[in-house]
Parts: C-alpha cells; structure tokens; sequence
C-alpha cells in the first residue's frame, strides 16, 4: 500500500445522493469495481482498479449537499494542519473526526472558499494507485479566483513550494513536494467561469483515449463542460457525471515534463 509524503494528495472520494448508480457509472467508465459499504459508515464504498483502491463513493450529509469529488492531503499531525489553516485564512467546515481503525479526517475551506480535506493515516495511508496508470487519479488543479492567496496559503498549510509555468494563453502555478509536482493553481476568469462557480479543487484521471472516454461517459448519462482539447500535458476534457459532479480526464502526454 502506498506512503504518503505529509502535504502531498493522498486519497479521494465522492459525494453522492445515489452511491449504487455511482457505483455502476464510474465503474463502466474506468473499470473500477467495488461492494457495497458497511453501514457503519452510511455505506461509504472503495473503488478498486485490479484489486487496488483508487478512491471512494459515499452518500450525502444533506439535501443541500452538492454531488463532488473531494482531494485529501496527507497529513502527519492533523491537529496541527487545522492550526495553519486557519492561522492562514482558512476555515473549518469538518474538525478532525476519527474513522477507526483507518485515520483521521478533516475538510476545510481555503481562503478563496475552495473545499479541501486532510487525512492522518493510521491503517489506511491512502490510494493504493495515484499517478501511475490509467484508471486512477493523474493530477490535482485548484481553480481559484485569488490566485495570489492560494499560493501563499497551501505552503504554509501543506509544506509545499511553488513554480510558475506558462502555459498556453494562462500562467499556471505548480504545487510542488520536495522536486515533483503533485498539483497546480489556475485563476478563474469572468469568460472561462460563470460567477455561481466558486474556487474548487478539480481531479484529472488518467485514461488511454480521451475521445472514447468522453464518449463513453456520455452514453451512461456524463455530459461534457469542455473538451477534449489538446495541451503540453496531454488530450484532456473537463465531464460532469449524471449527478452533476465534476472531474477531469486526460491522456498524459509521455514527453511532457512540468
């Protein structure tokens, strides 16, 4: 099972107000598999790419909740990462809450009102696959509407650093662990994000073709916010599933480097 390094994106999950139809979608979409939850969870369910966890699918807290996906960080002292979010203009939506005997978690909001959450392991560190392969998460992006906030706020709670990059038409900010890149920054324009949109965290999954993911995600009842299009790091389309949640695919481009 993988390790991960404090500050870095560790698990991911669903929110959902129909967990057996997620289920059914994502997992025709990506070949995912998974049983159902135990109810001492309110059936909060593992997705499994080949026997590996990739993330999870669970129900909504209320009628009010949005269908999202939400992006974990790793965490060594949970309590204190609470501490740096809100010593730097962040704000608690869910105090560190045991889940015995897997680990700690906790969501916050950023400065701009991004959601976010954290995770202390204890028997679970996180996804078994993230980054490697198709059918799992590939990248993390925090679209913001104050760009400069975010890249003061996420080192001082994560430990991470920062690096500009150009990217076509937009300058990009990476998030960035030691010498690799885990995540990255973009603002929000007016034309690009209707003012209802709030900041967010977006994930990008890995897939083997763009265009027939896309397609297939369609055809189980997805629809398309953009896309596919081609950037320097791969063919990718931004997708919403049949519940209205948000995500992200690509296909890397093997000779891009950040």
């Amino acid at each position: 099972m993988a390790k991960y390094t404090p500050g870095t994106p560790c698990w991911l999950d669903l929110g959902s107000p129909d967990v057996a139809a997620s289920r059914e979608f994502y997992g025709s979409l990506f070949g995912w598999t998974s049983e159902p939850g135990a109810e001492e969870y309110g059936g909060y369910t593992t997705f499994y790419l080949d026997g590996k966890s990739v993330g999870a699918v669970g129900g909504l807290q209320s009628p009010q909740q949005p269908a999202a996906w939400s992006t974990y960080f790793a965490s060594d002292d949970i309590a204190a990462t609470q501490g740096k979010v809100e010593g730097a203009g962040g704000k608690t939506m869910v105090a560190p809450m045991e889940v015995p005997p897997f680990g700690t978690m906790a969501i916050f909001f950023d400065p701009a009102g991004a959601v976010f959450g954290v995770w202390q392991a204890a028997e679970m560190p996180g996804a078994d696959l993230m980054f490697d392969r198709a059918g799992s998460a590939n990248w993390f992006e925090l679209a913001t509407r104050d760009v400069e906030a975010s890249k003061a706020f996420y080192p001082q709670v994560l430990g991470l650093t920062t690096r500009d990059v150009e990217m076509p038409g937009a300058s990009y900010t990476l998030l960035v662990k030691g010498e690799t890149s885990y995540a990255g920054i973009m603002g929000m324009s007016d034309e690009s994000y209707p003012a209802e949109i709030p900041s967010h965290w977006m994930i990008y999954f890995a897939v083997d073709d763009t265009d027939a993911t896309v397609a297939k995600a369609q055809e189980l009842g997805g629809s398309v916010i953009a896309g596919p299009m081609d950037m320097p790091p791969g063919r990718f389309a931004i997708l919403r599933d049949q519940f209205g949640a948000a995500f992200s695919v690509i296909k890397p481009n093997p000779d891009f480097s950040a």
